[in-house]
């Protein structure tokens, strides 16, 4: 699949009106992840196993 047929959402964490926003896109096999205003730039990708451990992670602080 081509990144451009992703279906991207903005994160739920973003801040809100000042353009610092997280977007992602999640596919069976993959999670993506990239910044809304480098849309062509580059993207984090990562295994749902390994995505889940980050945000395990994160939540932990």
């Amino acid at each position: 699949m081509k990144t451009t047929e992703l279906a991207w959402f903005k994160s739920s964490y973003s801040s809100s009106g000042d353009g610092d926003c997280v977007e992602m896109a999640v596919c069976p096999d993959l999670i993506h992840v990239r910044d809304s205003k480098a849309q062509a730039g580059p993207q984090l990708v990562v295994t749902p196993s390994a995505w889940t451990s980050f945000l395990a992670y994160a939540v932990s602080g």
